[in-house]
C-alpha cells in the first residue's frame, strides 16, 4: 500500500522538488569543479551525483511503481496509458544514470557527464510536472 504523502499533490510534490533542488546543486558543483580543472574532486561530485539518483530519484520512481501507480490504475483503468508515459520517462532516467557510471568507469569527468546530468534534470522536470498533473491532478487529493 502506498503512503498517504505519495498520493497528496502538495507533500508529493515537495518529495520531487527537494530531490530536484538537490540535484541542480550537486549539478552546479560539477561544473564549477570542470571550470576550475579540479577533475579528481569533479570525479567524486560525479560519484556523489550519481548515488543520488539512485537513492533518491530512482527508489522513489521505484516506489511510485510498486505502489503509487498500480493503486492509481486500480481506482481508474483511464490512467493505465499515463502510468505507461511516466514509467517510461523513469526508465529513461535509469539509462542516462547508467550512461554516467560507465563514463565514471572510465574516469571520464568531463562535459558528457554534465550533458548527462542536464538531461536527467529536464527529463524529471518534464515528468514530475506530467505526474502532478496527469496523474495525482486527477485523484482530487
Amino acid at each position: 500500500m502506498t503512503g498517504p504523502s505519495l498520493k497528496k499533490q502538495d507533500s508529493h510534490s515537495s518529495i520531487h522538488d527537494a530531490s530536484l533542488n538537490e540535484a541542480r546543486e550537486l549539478r552546479e558543483l560539477y561544473s564549477k569543479c570542470l571550470e576550475n580543472k579540479e577533475l579528481d574532486k569533479a570525479l567524486q561530485v560525479a560519484e556523489v551525483t550519481i548515488e543520488h539518483w539512485e537513492t533518491r530519484t530512482l527508489k522513489h520512481a521505484e516506489s511510485e511503481e510498486e505502489g503509487l501507480y498500480k493503486e492509481m490504475v486500480e481506482e481508474n483503468s483511464s490512467l493505465k496509458e499515463v502510468v505507461i508515459e511516466l514509467t517510461r520517462d523513469h526508465n529513461i532516467m535509469r539509462k542516462m544514470v547508467n550512461n554516467m557510471k560507465s563514463l565514471l568507469e572510465e574516469k571520464k569527468t568531463d562535459e558528457q557527464l554534465l550533458k548527462l546530468m542536464d538531461g536527467l534534470i529536464l527529463v524529471d522536470e518534464i515528468h514530475n510536472e506530467d505526474e502532478m498533473n496527469n496523474l495525482l491532478g486527477t485523484s482530487g487529493k
